[in-house]
């Protein structure tokens, strides 16, 4: 959805829409989409600057890190971004290191502002690292592949690898 720059009301424009993405168009590639993204954004002009405050909902389906199970995971989510026409860009490229304040700069190119992409990079940026289906999952086995929140399975507790044995004697001999 191309915002033309030029044509933003001086009160500012107010969106509220849902947007169809591609699961492939996010940076997690097990997360599958359980609905539209929705995303209520208020966008104002001030000088060059267009300033973009908005809040995004949605629901996917991400595979647990540890388990490797899939589980739902709400997102919702609020935004605060500033947008600087292109020639900025070119200056903020002498720059050695990004600073606190550049983290919620981005660029409009030709007096347009691509508001898809800016939903879709503030929703990749609300994935966590790992995703777990709960904080105190214990992953699976690694002898027999279960997954051990669905019970204990009959695996040996303790086995060591082969190539550790003589470490292992060794320091029952200090």
């Amino acid at each position: 959805m191309l915002i033309d720059i030029d044509k933003i009301p001086k009160e500012g424009l107010k969106i509220s829409k849902d947007f169809e993405f591609l699961n492939g168009d996010l940076v997690e590639e097990n997360a599958v989409f359980l609905q539209p993204t929705h995303a209520d954004v208020m966008i104002k002009k001030i000088g060059d600057e267009i300033w973009i405050k908005g809040r995004i909902t949605t629901r996917l389906s991400f595979v647990c890190s540890r388990c490797l199970a899939p589980f739902e995971f709400p997102i919702d989510s609020k935004f605060d971004l500033i947008c600087l026409p292109e020639e900025f860009d070119e200056i903020d490229e002498i720059k050695e290191e990004l600073e606190d304040e550049d983290l919620n700069k981005l660029f409009y190119y030709r007096q347009h502002l691509d508001l898809r992409e800016v939903i879709l990079e503030e929703l990749n940026l609300t994935f966590p690292f790992r995703p777990l289906c709960s904080e105190n999952c214990q992953g699976i086995c690694g002898v027999c592949g279960r997954i051990i929140k669905e019970g204990k399975c009959a695996c040996v507790g303790k086995v060591t690898d082969p190539r550790l044995q003589k470490l292992k004697i060794f320091m029952r001999e200090k």
